[in-house]
């Protein structure tokens, strides 16, 4: 069937749908609804059997689904309807929400219902429930309606009796400082975390906070800063205080969008002096930290989760000096990651933005994470294994792609490929990419530059096993992996090999040479001010809206038009794989 994706943005849930629609044979392309662009006419080039909206803050005009069916995916239950469904679920603490596919109608939210999946909610950020637990149940719903609107036999339901609810706007969000406890503050932050963020003054400035975690051991004036740890800030509630990871300045009128950047950079001279209070990553206890380390039954777990999955160079070294630590600890096989939601993006495209240079923060920022991509290539003294909860992109999968083996979540989605940024890459990305899946599919992939699922990467090699779980129970299911693996008989043998394979690769042709090759295009890339990587970075992490819908996603594509052979020389087999409110995205 040939369907076309319209959607506001080629967010998360976007890229999912768009890879695993193709994954089951058929026909995608994907058209962004942007403004001054008839989408009646848009859809009509496309001629689609379906049209499915995954992410959507505009209605589909009337000539649209009066002309074609049109399917809208909508992160709430039957019922509910009204543009900030998921952050009043996380803001109000709900334990049970879901995903609703509806036919387009003239009221929103309100067409018939072609199928409803339910879903857990954690206590977790909204935008990485949107991409764990909604993402799930959205792809699940999607499948069930396409399946139900092929075979023709299906008529859908009538919606019942509904909740409308109004647009959760700032003055719903606002913290008082004063009143509000810290689970109260902590829901309000993670209803907004990715977008909008909440609206707060802070040392006399308007600024945006996101995201949110509770600290249990400091105590202050509520309102008051406390302590810093790892770019972020401490704020003092009613009862206790929370950690703000990132803020964002509020935009002045006629002014670029400001950039969401890590809370102690964001303030830079602003914040007053203030203890830094670091959590040694093989802490015990509840206090929050961005990088933990844990240990059993001979494998360690060098755990790590950074905000949008960017790394900065600060976070790149951080994580560096850990991992450099877990190597010393004596441990038969060592987990890199493992944690739900992002596993990595690559380097840090809004503190990259907002460095008084660019370009040699740029330099920085690849430098770092090749020196711990580096670090896990070289490491002959365990195995390694990448273990990724969540999505991945660009430089990202190729830091996961330097472990011996990676596992993956069956919901994840990796995009292999640098080109939409103009960067040439680096990670060395020229040495294991084509190791796993071949010269061939090396060059599609980053030429295509398209989304690919868990089950795809794991045909063409990318992944070595997928785990089929939710995101909550992930982390047990990668421990009770590497534990067993770390048991296995065959585990010292693979050990043992990995020394004499360094060596036989350092004499055929250096790792550095590899690493060499890539900063050399990437440094011409990073310091022409007319490279295209600056505007579109810019772009980026500004949230500018593009012009036009990228030509390589309307292409209407499927997996038999564009697989090809895996490829050889893969590695060692497994063991045993933003926007609104609304509709939260990347």
């Amino acid at each position: 069937m040939h369907i076309l994706l319209v959607a506001t943005a080629y967010n998360s849930l976007t890229q999912r749908v768009h890879a695993e629609l193709r994954d089951r044979g058929h026909t995608v392309a994907v058209e962004l609804a942007l403004p001054g662009v008839p989408l009646a006419d848009t859809v009509r080039r496309h001629t689609p059997h379906l049209v499915l909206a995954p992410m959507l803050k505009t209605a589909i005009p009337r000539e649209v689904w009066t002309a074609y069916p049109c399917l809208v995916v909508h992160p709430g239950p039957v019922g509910d309807r009204g543009p900030s469904s998921l952050d009043w679920a996380v803001l109000e603490g709900a334990h049970r929400w879901g995903v609703t596919v509806f036919q387009a109608e003239d009221e929103m939210d309100a067409g018939a219902v072609w199928a409803s999946v339910a879903c857990p909610v954690p206590p977790v950020s909204k935008s990485d429930l949107y991409r764990g637990e909604i993402a799930d149940a959205a792809l699940a719903a999607v499948l069930l309606a396409v399946e139900r609107f092929a075979s023709g036999a299906c008529t859908p339901l009538a919606q019942g009796p509904a909740r409308s609810r109004p647009y959760l706007d700032q003055s719903v969000r606002r913290i008082d400082w004063g009143t509000d406890a810290t689970w109260t503050v902590v829901r309000k932050l993670r209803s907004a975390d990715s977008q909008p963020g909440v609206l707060d003054v802070l040392l006399g400035e308007e600024w945006y906070l996101h995201g949110g975690h509770p600290e249990e051991g400091l105590r202050g004036a509520p309102g008051e800063l406390l302590a810093t740890r790892a770019g972020a800030i401490c704020r003092a509630t009613r009862d206790g205080a929370v950690w703000i990871p990132e803020l964002r300045r509020r935009r002045v009128p006629g002014q670029p969008r400001p950039v969401k950047l890590p809370s102690v950079q964001a303030l830079g001279d602003r914040l007053p002096p203030l203890p830094e209070l670091p959590v040694a990553p093989d802490a015990t206890g509840p206090a929050w930290t961005d990088i933990r380390y844990r240990e059993e039954g001979g494998a360690g777990f060098l755990s790590f989760t950074f905000p949008g999955g960017a790394m900065s160079t600060t976070q790149c070294r951080r994580l560096l000096a850990a991992y450099r630590d877990a190597c010393a600890r004596p441990t038969s096989v060592l987990v890199l990651g493992g944690r739900r939601d992002f596993f990595s993006n690559g380097i840090h495209l809004g503190v990259i933005e907002a460095a008084d240079d660019p370009a040699a923060e740029s330099w920085a920022n690849i430098n770092a994470i090749d020196d711990l991509v580096e670090a896990v290539l070289t490491t002959t003294g365990r195995l390694v294994v990448s273990a990724l909860g969540g999505n991945a992109a660009a430089g990202g999968v190729m830091l996961a792609l330097a472990a011996d083996e990676v596992w993956c979540r069956a919901g994840c989605v990796l995009n292999p490929h640098y080109r939409l940024m103009g960067l040439y890459g680096s990670e060395y990305w020229t040495y294991t990419l084509p190791r796993r899946v071949g010269a061939t599919m090396a060059d599609r992939l980053l030429h295509e530059a398209l989304p690919v699922s868990a089950a795809r990467a794991r045909g063409l090699g990318l992944v070595d096993q997928v785990i089929e779980c939710g995101p909550q129970d992930f982390t047990a299911q990668v421990r009770r992996l590497a534990v067993r693996l770390a048991a296995h008989p065959g585990t010292r043998s693979r050990i043992a090999m990995k020394k004499a394979e360094l060596d036989r690769q350092e004499s055929k042709e250096p790792l550095a040479a590899f690493r060499e090759r890539e900063l050399a295009r990437m440094h011409r890339i990073f310091h022409h001010p007319g490279a295209p990587y600056h505007a579109l970075r810019r772009a980026f992490v500004r949230k500018e809206t593009p012009s036009c819908t990228p030509a390589h996603l309307a292409v209407a594509t499927s997996m038999r038009t564009t697989a090809g052979p895996a490829g050889a020389g893969g590695t060692a087999a497994a063991a045993s794989a933003e926007g609104a409110a609304s509709r939260p995205h990347d």
